[in-house]
């Protein structure tokens, strides 16, 4: 989301360049964002990362509870045990530890590919949906509204949404 927002803003600074230039071209603006986060799929979509995040915490937390437990179980063997025993479990543990770590991470790396896999296909359809009414309604330009300062252009979001049947 922060590259496509990055993308529209040049976009939208580019294009706000030559419409300045061309006095006469039709300028409108829209809140892709807004847009995007009304349509159902993007709804399933956000409910399915919820439940997969979800999943990832249970499974971290249980992860942290066993790591808790067995910290708690060596310490107070420790002293029924020999120093080479010891040295061997904190190894153990500092394993133990890094396998919660690399599970975190795998875990965020995972939900950011699948963010990305589930909305591309909805950013697509909404820019679809974009440049259809653009064109309909003779737009030779749509900026993204959250990058304006000033937005006097016609605001188009109620029409796409009306395209798309949201």
């Amino acid at each position: 989301m922060k590259q496509l927002r990055t993308f529209l803003f040049a976009t939208a600074l580019c294009l706000g360049t030559i419409s300045f230039a061309t006095a006469q071209s039709k300028v409108a603006h829209i809140n892709t964002q807004e847009l995007i986060s009304a349509m159902p799929e993007a709804k399933t979509a956000q409910a399915e990362l919820e439940t997969l995040g979800k999943t990832y915490q249970t499974d971290m937390q249980a992860m942290a509870t066993e790591y808790q437990n067995t910290v708690k179980q060596y310490e107070a063997e420790a002293s029924t045990k020999t120093d080479e025993e010891n040295q061997k479990r904190g190894l153990e543990l500092q394993e133990k530890q890094q396998r919660i770590q690399q599970f975190r991470i795998d875990a965020q790396q995972d939900l950011a590919k699948k963010e990305a896999e589930l909305f591309k296909p909805i950013q697509e359809k909404a820019f679809a949906a974009i440049n259809k009414v653009s064109k309909s309604l003779g737009y030779e330009y749509v900026l993204e509204r959250t990058t304006l300062i000033v937005a006097e252009g016609k605001d188009i979001l109620g029409e796409v949404k009306k395209e798309l049947g949201i």
